[in-house]
């Protein structure tokens, strides 16, 4: 049985990947199912993403709709500090972006919604 919360990570409902493209960085979140989707459509923003990632100094952030794969596709501009020839920072190339979105924290569905956006092999 699920427990009532005011929040759930983002991960429980998604999984991502991410790399750069010279300065900028690209994340990939993409449902484990298609309701899951639908409820990343309302609640994964442009700003809740650019809050979540506000210290690395992005100067835009978009989002693409991936409709047919159940996924969501940002681009954050100027986020890699330079890019991997120039940046000082460990993650060079964002790679680890995709793992940190997991953690960005999301309004909690209801019980039975949040059952229906997880695995079948999931369990709580």
């Amino acid at each position: 049985m699920l427990k009532l919360q005011q929040s759930i990570a983002l991960g429980l409902i998604a999984h991502a990947r991410s790399g750069d493209k010279g300065n900028h960085a690209n994340i990939c979140v993409v449902a484990y199912t298609h309701p899951g989707y639908e409820f990343l459509l309302r609640e994964l923003t442009v700003e809740r993403v650019a809050e979540f990632f506000s210290g690395l100094g992005c100067s835009r952030i978009e989002r693409f709709e991936l409709g047919m794969v159940d996924a969501l596709n940002f681009v954050l501009h100027d986020a890699l500090a330079g890019g991997a020839s120039k940046s000082l920072r460990t993650d060079t190339q964002g790679k680890l972006l995709g793992t940190a979105i997991l953690d960005l924290p999301l309004p909690a569905p209801t019980d039975s919604a949040l059952a229906e956006m997880m695995p079948d092999d999931w369990y709580l």
